[in-house]
Order: C-alpha cells, then structure tokens, then sequence
C-alpha cells in the first residue's frame, strides 16, 4: 500500500508542478505581470489544503475506484486479486433477486423524493417568514437554524423518545389524548421512513433557510415597490419579482440537499437499525465493508453510487441552468 500511495503522490506532485509551469508559460505568452515573491507565497499558503485534500480526500478516492474491481477482505489486507467486475454481477444478482440492496435502492429513491421537496419548500417558508421586517424576527431566525447546529446522532436520539412505541412516548401519548392506540412508528415499514424523513427534513431546513436569506437580501426593493404600484398582490410579487432573485439560489440548494439525501445513513442506523424497511445504500454499503469486511464489494457500491448521483446531478444542473 505505501509503494501504491508514494507512486499517487509523486503522480499527483507531477501534476501540481505541471500546472505551476503551464502557469508561468502562459503569464509569459500573456504578457501578464508575474512576480515570483507572491506567486510562491501563494502556493505556500495553498500547500496545506492541498496537501489535506491529497490524503484525505483524493487517495481514499483513487483507492476505493482500485477495490472496487479486487476480491479485498478488510481481515486479508494483504491478500488482494484482481476480479475484474465480478462484484458489479454480485451486485446485479442480489438486485434482481430482490435482495437487501434492491430494498436499499427502493428506501433511498422514497427519501430522496420525500425530503428534497419538503426540505427545500420548508426552507424557502422560514426564509420568506423570516425575511420580514418585524420585531422579534432574528429570535426566529436561531429557533429555526437551531436543529442544524445540534449533532445528527443526538438529534436522532430525541426523536427516538418522541416516537417511541410505549404509551409513555410523546408522539403516543398526545394521541392517547383522542382516544389512539400506542403505535410502534420506527417499526412500522408503512411510517418508520416517512418519519425519518420528517425529521431529516426539520434537521436541515433551517441551513438552507439561510442561503434563500441571503438570495432575498438581493432582491432590491424598488422592484417591490414597481410591483405594488401596478396592483400586483403578494403571489404575483413572488412569481415575477422573489422567484427570479432567487433562481441561482434554489439551484445550489437543490443540488446540494439532493446529494445529502442520497448519503443518507446516521438515521436509520440509530432509529431501527438494519432493517429492510430502512436500510440505506450509505448504510447497506457501510455494512458490507466494515461489518462483513468485504471492502471490494462495499467499494464497488460506492462507484456506482457516485457515478449515479454525478450524472444525476449534471442533469439537474444543465435542466435548471436552461430555465435560468
């Protein structure tokens, strides 16, 4: 392993000093003003964020492409073949037998397509709301962005005792007040995803609600006041005046609550653990690497994973820049 990550970094320093040297090249041919002094200054400064995001991000990157396609067993580190794409056929058998990736796949797209609209329609709410010059507003402003700040596995925890199964649990026992019956929430396949997805979507709303506050703090006010005096009322001032302001804002805030939700592991695996109803890819992949040690097959579920959530993401991005 230390020959393979000292063969990247010297690939990777390549590269680095390649770019640096195409740099000068063209300020060069340019005639662009080039000073050495602040130019290595500058590159110095950079040196420990690229050094950070070499071993932390791109070599667990390059390695995990690499494992995706050998047979690697987390307890026979050194004992690694080269399989070519049989973990990708392992992958596709259990899909088609409708194994616990097929029910990963299935709970992830009910998520995504759960949490996206609701995260982002409560965030642009909170913001709207927030967004108005009244008293008190800013007290507001931290109660909403106050489940951000608080740790995923704590909040995770608070809901577990909101929506425990005993008569005792809040949720059970404010419905006991009409007359329900104590209901098992986490253990029902029929609510134990719509409620993680309710809580994930109150867990995060309030950081995009800062970033839709910020797109409205764009939007001038005479474009307001044009509005009014042409008799447009509070939908037509949000249709032809907000909704633009905050096109390239909504564009970021999709896309990023888009690939979050597809990650999506803490939840399920503190709420009900590994159960069909709930598991995850994120979580199916965790547990194939590190609880059955299979680091090439988990590895090879993280490709295509990324690939897919790329190309989706590509999609999002050209479709909603087309709109713009």
């Amino acid at each position: 392993m230390w020959k393979s990550t000292l063969i990247i970094l010297a690939v990777f320093a390549a590269v680095l000093f390649g770019l640096i040297v195409w740099d000068v090249f063209k300020s060069k041919r340019t005639k662009t003003r080039y000073r050495v002094r602040s130019s290595v200054t500058s590159y110095l400064m950079m040196l420990p964020a690229v050094i950070l995001a070499f071993f932390f991000i791109m070599l667990p990157i390059l390695y995990s492409l690499g494992y995706a396609f050998t047979d690697y067993y987390l307890l026979k580190p050194d004992d690694i073949g080269f399989i070519g794409f049989d973990n990708f056929k392992e992958i596709w058998q259990e899909l088609t037998a409708k194994g616990t990736i097929y029910h990963a796949i299935i709970n992830t797209l009910v998520f995504v397509v759960g949490v996206v609209p609701l995260q982002i329609g409560l965030a642009l709410g909170l913001a709207l709301f927030c967004n108005r010059k009244r008293r008190g507003v800013k007290i507001f402003k931290v109660c909403f962005f106050a489940p951000v700040v608080i740790s995923l596995s704590v909040t995770s925890y608070l809901w577990l005792q909101i929506l425990s199964p005993a008569k005792t649990g809040l949720l059970n026992s404010l419905l006991s007040i009409f007359g329900a019956e104590p209901h098992d929430w986490l253990g029902d396949p029929h609510t134990a995803m719509p409620c993680i997805i309710i809580l994930s979507a109150w867990q995060g709303a309030g950081y995009q609600m800062l970033i839709f506050l910020a797109g409205l703090s764009n939007v001038r006010e005479d474009l307001y006041e044009a509005a009014s005096l042409d008799g447009a009322g509070a939908w037509k001032k949000f249709t032809n005046v907000t909704w633009p302001g905050l096109r390239s804002s909504f564009v970021f805030v999709t896309i990023t609550v888009f690939i979050g939700a597809c990650r999506i592991m803490t939840q399920p695996m503190l709420m009900t653990g590994y159960q069909l109803h709930t598991v995850t890819l994120s979580y199916y992949m965790y547990t194939r690497g590190y609880s059955d040690r299979w680091v090439g097959l988990s590895s090879a579920v993280a490709l295509m994973m990324t690939v897919v959530i790329g190309a989706i993401t590509l999609i999002q991005r050209r479709l909603l820049r087309e709109k713009a």
